[in-house]
């Protein structure tokens, strides 16, 4: 997927998210800041997305509706959304990534009915991710930063050596129940 790099890592009672701002549309950067994570449901859940805009905002509002019918319950949301990504005619054409994380759990929500979760507190997607995971995973092992320096500084190595994530980074945190 050629569209952005989305981050979310866990450490030390902090959940962050971070996205850069870059939209491309085939080989031309046309936009530098776009608005690709957000909070939602009282500002409890952290969310990010990568992909079709429209498609990936479809996504949100779905998660969002979830959200509310489980009262906050991500697990049970995040199960429901990606059921019906994978069932729902329209819904199945979606071509984005998502990732939601909580102040307990965090997932990464693909089309194709995935749900993942995480070996070691970090989710990546979008076309820098696996420079950015393993970017956050050395600076989790090797460095005494929290989780939003890291998914700062994991997202600034990304952006210097994937040209479809740029260095305007935009980072939200929530604390957690450790």
């Amino acid at each position: 997927m050629r569209s952005t790099t989305i981050l979310a890592v866990r450490r030390n009672g902090h959940v962050a998210i971070g996205g850069d701002g870059q939209v491309t549309l085939g080989d031309t950067a046309i936009k530098h800041s776009a608005r690709k994570i957000r909070k939602i449901y009282q500002d409890r859940v952290l969310i990010g997305f990568a992909g079709s805009a429209s498609d990936a905002l479809t996504l949100y509002e779905n998660l969002e509706k979830k959200l509310e019918q489980y009262r906050g319950n991500l697990q049970k949301a995040a199960v429901e959304l990606a059921r019906d990504w994978r069932s729902d005619r329209i819904l199945r054409r979606a071509d984005a990534l998502m990732i939601a994380v909580d102040a307990k759990d965090g997932y990464l929500i693909s089309g194709n009915g995935d749900l993942i979760i995480p070996d070691d507190d970090i989710l990546a997607i979008g076309s820098g991710s696996s420079i950015a995971l393993a970017a956050s995973r050395a600076l989790l092992k090797y460095a005494s930063l929290n989780a939003s320096e890291i998914v700062s500084e994991a997202l600034r190595i990304t952006s210097d050596i994937c040209i479809y994530t740029n260095a305007q980074i935009e980072i939200e945190t929530i604390e957690t129940e450790e």
